[in-house]
């Protein structure tokens, strides 16, 4: 398991600026050594701030569409054009700073495509196949769960062989969803999180105790596991002052 990185923004606003910066970056370099790059997206207020300052970075322009692949890490189960959707609030907002190649855009389907969760879980897992994901976005819920993944719940399992999973009755509306499991984003190379606002600080703060009963504590990847905070989210940690 590779150790947590912290890394602490004033606001909300300068995490989403910072971040974009960072992924643009990182997706640029990766793709100068690499034939093809995997980004797995979260959806949720600060990671659509992200996708909206993507927009503003110039080095947005070096991202090649043929070399890049998009995934989600979960969606709401509902109709395909329904509001609700991750891919549907995210996908305007990269489109305005990337050129995505629709061929290598894997959204999730919707409910008006497959029978129930468990039907579109196994056709997403199927597209999915052994696909490692250079960078996975996580955002996280204030019961620290990560993307349908609820603590207590059938969803969180870390030992699963499965790879994508349906999940009915989540604690948090709608009650259906897809998500992708704790073993798929364990293997990925980079694992960030975004996470902003004082609702969260609690659940950070128990994910750097060690607390396994979160879901959160036991998302890692193989390369970097990164935790971008803004302020609010990070008050219940320690702070450091060196002098030089």
């Amino acid at each position: 398991m590779t150790s947590r990185r912290l890394m602490r923004y004033q606001s909300a606003q300068g995490l989403a600026e910072g971040v974009a910066h960072r992924l643009v970056q990182t997706i640029v370099k990766a793709q100068a050594e690499q034939e093809r790059i995997d980004l797995c997206l979260t959806g949720g207020r600060i990671a659509n701030a992200v996708y909206a300052a993507m927009g503003e970075v110039v080095e947005c322009a070096e991202i090649h569409p043929d070399q890049l692949h998009v995934w989600w890490g979960d969606d709401r189960f509902v109709p395909t054009g329904h509001p609700d959707r991750n891919s549907l609030q995210a996908l305007p907002l990269l489109s305005a700073a990337l050129r995505l190649d629709p061929s290598q855009t894997h959204v999730m389907p919707g409910a008006d495509g497959k029978a129930d969760p468990d039907e579109a879980a196994y056709s997403y897992a199927q597209e999915l196949g052994d696909v490692v994901f250079d960078i996975c976005l996580l955002g996280m819920g204030p019961d620290g769960h990560v993307a349908s993944l609820f603590p207590g719940h059938p969803s969180f399992n870390p030992t699963t062989t499965a790879l994508a999973v349906g999940v009915t009755d989540a604690p948090k509306p709608p009650p259906d969803r897809l998500s992708v499991t704790m073993p798929v984003i364990n293997r990925s190379k980079r694992v960030w999180f975004l996470v902003s606002g004082s609702e969260k600080a609690d659940a950070v703060e128990r994910v750097f105790a060690g607390d396994e009963s979160l879901p959160a504590t036991w998302a890692n990847g193989t390369i970097e596991t990164s935790w971008m905070v803004d302020h609010d989210a990070s008050i219940g940690l320690p702070r450091y002052n060196c002098s030089l």
